[in-house]
């Protein structure tokens, strides 16, 4: 599933990509993609006439403010990708929505050859779209942003907003950190990756850690999220940028799909347990387990 960085680079993409440019039609190959208004035809009524004008990301979810103030939202989920494209390329038979659009007359861009599209791709048809009128408010038609912990690199997520949040539960600290009400946007490479950077073992209860170990993590989700990010994302399936291009933060994760390779840290071979139904890679040596005491 894509998580904040790969959500992040999309988002850096359609920015650089998209704003100015006007929807003209469109067309829904799957009904069921479409999140909010009910029918494929309302939602592509809404949109005509719209400009994009700049993209955000929240979590996961990948939201447009769109001209007359309505908004646009996109979550990938597993194997979602948005694609900015040439219309007259091949649809793909993962293709779920398309957004024509063309540049507007009053652009300073210099006009393309080629009409453009955005893709709405999806292999496993998990992922939704929501159109968001003006009148209500974005959590009202996205729900899933009503219950969002705190963004990574907002200046209130402190090594002391943290601790708070993991002293409220016993649960290990992997599954915690998975937890998009606890912080928002980290997935299960992101959280094996920040728990290999801050030397903790992923089976520690969250409120057993220390303030050195909390303080320790914060740091590590902020560097492993930016590493993450200054890499492209991760693809070691699907995900892609809205070029096509795939994400090269595997080629130098610590520990995630890295099980029986040496550590690059002590040279111990990393393992991988399942963990809340999730793979958990991490080492045996660098990440082992300590207690509330310091001691191992």
């Amino acid at each position: 599933m894509p998580e904040l960085p790969e959500v992040e680079t999309v988002r850096i993409g359609l920015n650089q990509n998209t704003l100015g440019w006007q929807i003209e039609g469109g067309e829904v190959l799957l009904p069921r993609a479409i999140a909010y208004p009910d029918h494929p035809e309302a939602f592509l009524a809404a949109m005509l006439g719209q400009e994009f004008t700049e993209w955000q990301r929240r979590g996961k979810y990948l939201i447009a403010s769109l001209s007359k103030g309505h908004k646009l939202g996109v979550h990938l989920r597993m194997t979602g990708s948005l694609l900015w494209c040439d219309r007259h390329e091949p649809v793909g038979k993962h293709t779920r929505v398309r957004l024509f659009v063309k540049e507007k007359t009053s652009s300073k861009k210099q006009k393309t050859s080629h009409p453009k599209e955005l893709r709405f791709d999806d292999q496993r048809t998990f992922g939704k779209v929501w159109w968001v009128p003006s009148d209500q408010p974005t959590e009202s038609v996205i729900t899933g942003l009503q219950k969002l912990g705190l963004e990574p690199f907002d200046p209130e997520f402190t090594p002391a907003h943290l601790s708070t949040k993991l002293s409220r539960s016993g649960r290990p600290i992997k599954t915690v950190l998975l937890d998009q009400e606890i912080v928002a946007g980290i997935g299960n490479i992101y959280a094996d990756e920040s728990l290999f950077l801050s030397k903790i073992h992923p089976q520690l209860p969250a409120n057993s850690l220390t303030s050195a170990q909390v303080e320790a993590l914060h740091q590590a989700i902020i560097r492993a999220l930016s590493d993450g990010i200054a890499k492209g994302g991760t693809t070691f399936s699907s995900f892609q940028n809205i070029a096509g291009i795939k994400g090269n933060y595997i080629d130098t994760a610590w520990v995630f799909r890295r099980t029986g390779q040496p550590c690059n840290i002590c040279g111990t071979t990393i393992i991988r347990i399942k963990l809340g139904g999730r793979s958990t890679h991490f080492c045996p040596q660098c990440q082992s387990a300590i207690a509330k005491d310091g001691k191992n």
